[in-house]
């Protein structure tokens, strides 16, 4: 598409913050989402990770929301709630949506230019929008104290804390006004579900209402639907152009046994600066960590079962580049943006494709080439195999072979 963010609606001032970040033409999905979203109406959508879903819904709803009137009720009381399943991805959330709500200096030339073409006033307007993080983990009454004091008409937050303020009649959701679920497919499986469904069920019936993910299949839809409010539509994004274009995907045999030694050869062979490595055993991340960090590798680790700060360290130990790999469960694979992963490496084979798709999509960001590299063993090939022909996609068999990887057939 040639549309440009102005052609879109996107406010004057929205359209410079988006500069400040060289985002200066619209991807697929943001030419396809805002202008719904600004006009109004109840939308699922998927596109691949990467393609900036976030500012496709975070914009037209905060520009709707600089419309919507602001009245002060009793008990703080949002008007817009952004729901998402990890503390990570909420954090990544908010982090955004402050750059968005940062208007700067009015004699800057974004203030200038939004100011220029009328409108003043909502620049004003930002400046009143107040938001909150509210995860779990985190001080409750530090989150309690801050909903008391700055009243705040946006919320970013996974269903099990939400829900916690809610019941203890510190948050109230009955003027809520705009629903986000970001990862809206992984909130209704059926270990969120019984929160998920326990949050929408205390929200009023007219609001508007978004979903979306890298992913969204047909049972992930068909749960999300009657909690949508009014129907909504649906669109998506062939996000496998770029799973086909920007991503090389590698296959490696390998023993059980030998899996971690392979993947110590593969990082030796590549030098990669930034690498990813995702194994579906949770409770084995402190093993691969520690046989890395014995061979002299830079490693941490990431899981569900690591208590919130200790998750943040790691995050801010690889995003910093003080450490060159992160061995994680899924839950680093769905909505999280880490810039410049040349390598994602998996010590296992998922047996579905969406859960492919968001490891792969961990690398190739941002027009940028990434690979990612399968290590499994003779069943998990055959899966893997499958898997490429669902996809569409070409797997190269590698060897590693005296320090370099080289194709299989090429010995």
């Amino acid at each position: 598409m040639d549309d440009s963010f102005a052609d879109l609606g996107v406010a004057p001032f929205f359209i410079e913050r988006l500069a400040e970040r060289a985002v200066v033409k619209p991807t697929t999905i943001q030419s396809i989402v805002m202008p719904r979203l600004i006009q109004g109406g109840n939308l699922i959508f998927s596109s691949a990770t990467g393609t900036g879903k976030t500012f496709a819904y975070l914009i037209p709803l905060l520009q709707r929301l600089l419309e919507t009137p602001h009245e002060d009720g009793g008990k703080p009381s949002p008007l817009m709630l952004i729901c998402a399943p990890t503390y990570e991805l909420c954090s990544q959330i908010k982090h955004e949506l402050d750059f968005l709500l940062n208007p700067g200096d009015t004699r800057t030339a974004a203030g200038a230019a939004y100011g220029a073409c009328g409108n003043g006033p909502l620049l004003a307007g930002l400046s009143l929008i107040t938001s909150s993080l509210l995860i779990g983990s985190a001080n409750m009454g530090r989150q309690i104290d801050a909903l008391k004091k700055e009243r705040p008409l946006v919320i970013v937050g996974n269903p099990g804390r939400l829900l916690q303020l809610e019941r203890m009649g510190k948050l109230g959701l009955n003027r809520l006004r705009y629903l986000v679920l970001d990862e809206g497919d992984r909130l209704f499986q059926d270990d969120l579900l019984p929160e998920t469904r326990e949050l929408m069920e205390k929200l009023p019936e007219e609001r508007f209402s978004t979903a979306c993910s890298a992913t969204m299949p047909a049972k992930a839809r068909e749960r999300l639907i009657p909690f949508m409010g009014r129907e909504p539509s649906f669109t998506e994004a062939d996000g496998l152009d770029i799973l086909r274009k920007a991503i090389e995907h590698w296959a490696f045999f390998s023993e059980e046994r030998r899996k971690i030694a392979s993947l110590r050869s593969l990082i030796a062979a590549l030098n990669p600066k930034k690498t990813l490595v995702f194994t579906g055993r949770g409770g084995g991340i402190g093993n691969i960590v520690s046989q890395l960090q014995y061979h002299h590798i830079a490693a941490a680790g990431i899981s569900g079962g690591m208590d919130r700060k200790n998750r943040k360290k790691s995050l801010d130990d690889f995003r910093s580049g003080r450490v060159k790999v992160l061995v994680a469960s899924d839950l680093a694979s769905r909505g999280l943006d880490i810039a410049g992963i040349d390598l994602a490496a998996a010590l296992d084979v998922p047996a579905d494709r969406e859960a492919y798709l968001h490891r792969a999509g961990r690398t190739g960001r941002a027009g940028k080439r990434g690979i990612m590299a399968s290590i499994g063993d003779e069943e998990e090939m055959r899966r893997l195999a499958l898997l490429e022909k669902k996809l569409g996609i070409v797997v190269y068999p590698k060897v590693l072979y005296r320090g370099k990887v080289i194709a299989a057939d090429s010995q």
